[in-house]
């Protein structure tokens, strides 16, 4: 009997070292990989970032915005339950809606992220180390920037897209001063864009967009009125097609 569970306590040891093994293999992803996500944002164009206050929520929303047309979403770490959320939709969307995780603020949020199936990764600023630890594993990398020297300095440390996060005064106009000053960047807005600029943005030397409040509706999750929700989708969606897909810069 001894003999039996001194066996058992190290198959499970064994076990434990080889899910822990294979956890951070799957860290590290191919350049062919790394290419396919930049390949479906430059198709795509537009991503859903859902935040919300209580976890029954949030599969409720993303669900919403999916059925309305989304082909890319993030979740938040800010949500209750995010990765557990996060981990159902890449299973049941895989290959076709890519899913990814947001308010990543330091190396190990990211690890987690990786862990429970997150395509990509979004700071909501610029964090060096953070990029860098992407840029490694072949892992896009989105981090939050505000100046154009934030914005060229993510993409010095590997980020290949650059979040413009707070919105800026200015708007289009001013993505495309900055688009045309550095054109190695590849901006991706995600405030200050809402249903109805979204393509503007885009037109305007946008990579892509993230869609925040405007889309998910703070009042219509409240209620559980999703509904809202999936016509909000449609119609950003109609606005980001007109702008067609993006010519990406390598």
């Amino acid at each position: 009997m001894a003999l039996r569970l001194s066996a058992s306590r190290v198959f499970s040891r064994a076990s434990s070292s080889a899910r822990a093994m294979s956890s951070v293999s799957d860290r590290v992803k191919t350049p062919e990989n790394f290419e396919a996500v930049l390949d479906k944002f430059a198709e795509i164009r537009a991503c859903a970032v859902l935040r919300t206050a209580t976890s029954e929520a949030c599969p409720k929303a993303m669900q919403a915005a999916i059925d309305g047309g989304f082909k890319i979403v993030e979740f938040t770490l800010t949500t209750p339950d995010c990765l557990a959320h996060l981990s159902d939709f890449r299973a049941k969307y895989d290959g076709d809606v890519m899913v990814g995780c947001g308010t990543i603020m330091n190396t190990t949020d990211a690890e987690n992220a990786i862990d429970a199936g997150s395509e990509f990764i979004i700071t909501p600023v610029m964090l060096p180390e953070v990029i860098e630890w992407c840029a490694e594993r072949n892992i896009v990398c989105v981090p939050g920037c505000q100046t154009p020297t934030e914005l060229f300095n993510a993409y010095r440390h590997g980020a290949p897209l650059q979040k413009l996060f707070p919105g800026v005064a200015g708007g289009p106009m001013w993505v495309k001063a900055v688009s045309s000053a550095l054109p190695m960047l590849s901006i991706n807005p995600t405030s200050g864009v809402d249903l109805d600029n979204a393509g503007e943005f885009l037109k305007n030397g946008a990579a892509s967009v993230g869609l925040v409040a405007p889309l998910f509706d703070p009042t219509a999750i409240a209620n559980g009125d999703f509904d809202i929700i999936a016509q909000n989708a449609e119609k950003v969606m109609a606005n980001v097609k007109e702008a067609g897909p993006y010519l990406r810069k390598k």
